[in-house]
């Protein structure tokens, strides 16, 4: 199933039946099995929508345990904001989500989250061979005239692999040298090979695991970008697509909610080449299992 264009979309998930058909091709390649004794003797009442095992007499439909579970959202509507949501460089917001689909800001709000849930959940292996690393602040406004003047900003780490492209961005609350360090030893695998970064003073791997990797820097404040292959162009070129999404499209993200927004960001970006993007999206929502409202709207942040 490649990656449709929106007449495709139309033409084939124009109806809940089409996209219900779909899901149970993608959640059982080799036929329905029963979800509680994995048997094959199973039988579908279509009026119902609904499967029978007749072997333990258990029924199930095609999203029980999956994020569609339980929604009152046409699978169809599903389906396009999934669309919408892979193929917008620069995200969609729950706004627009809300005109085009003729639903509730609400209604918008909570299915936008719960696809971006799928996708943090795909998250990949930690990244090795040649990385850039680089940090960007986001968000908030800084108050007090002089450089001493307080801010609300948000720190956001950036990691690109350069052989695969792949990205992680990670939010922090505070940055500094012990926590980076922390944050390293999560997502980079300890044989990395060279780190490049600037010439910050958060950046320091002489009693790290990574001490044995080369770590070459490039000085911006002297004008340097790049000196031979040593450049953080590719992860700064990331923070400049989540920029134009915080701009144009979300305008405002809580600390709370930031995380997710960065995730929807590096699972579209990872997968810039992927023809199969739109189906593999929709398998990471029916391994994922359904989030309640209350889970986006508790006080603890997520």
């Amino acid at each position: 199933m490649n990656s449709p264009n929106l007449m495709d979309l139309v033409a084939l998930y124009g109806t809940d039946d089409r996209c219900r058909e779909t899901l149970a091709k993608l959640r059982w390649p080799d036929g329905i099995r029963c979800l509680r004794c994995n048997s094959e003797n199973v039988a579908q009442v279509k009026e119902r929508k609904v499967h029978v095992c007749y072997a333990c007499n258990y029924q199930f439909s095609t999203t029980v345990g999956t994020m569609f579970h339980d929604s009152h959202l046409s699978l169809t509507k599903w389906f396009f904001v999934i669309y919408l949501m892979c193929e917008s460089k620069k995200g969609i917001s729950a706004n627009q989500v809300k005109r085009m689909m003729g639903v509730s800001y609400k209604t918008a709000w909570y299915l936008c989250h719960r696809i971006r849930k799928a996708m943090a959940e795909a998250e990949g292996c930690k990244m090795g061979g040649t990385v850039q690393i680089d940090e960007v602040y986001l968000g908030g406004k800084h108050r007090h005239q002089g450089r001493k003047g307080t801010s609300d900003k948000i720190p956001v780490v950036g990691i690109r692999e350069t052989s695969t492209g792949h990205v992680h961005l990670i939010p922090m609350r505070h940055l500094m040298q012990w926590n980076m360090n922390q944050l390293l030893d999560k997502h980079l695998d300890a044989k990395v090979e060279v780190i490049v970064t600037d010439e910050s003073r958060l950046y320091n791997f002489k009693d790290t695991a990574f001490a044995n990797a080369d770590h070459e820097t490039v000085n911006h404040s002297a004008g340097e970008y790049v000196r031979g292959d040593v450049t953080t162009n590719g992860i700064e070129s990331v923070f400049s697509l989540v920029k134009r999404g915080l701009i144009g499209t979300w305008h405002q993200l809580s600390v709370k909610h930031l995380k997710a927004y960065m995730n929807e960001v590096s699972w579209r970006y990872n997968n810039r080449k992927n023809s199969y993007l739109f189906r593999d999206t929709l398998m990471q929502l029916l391994k994922s299992e359904n989030m309640e409202y209350k889970e986006l709207t508790q006080s603890k942040a997520a």
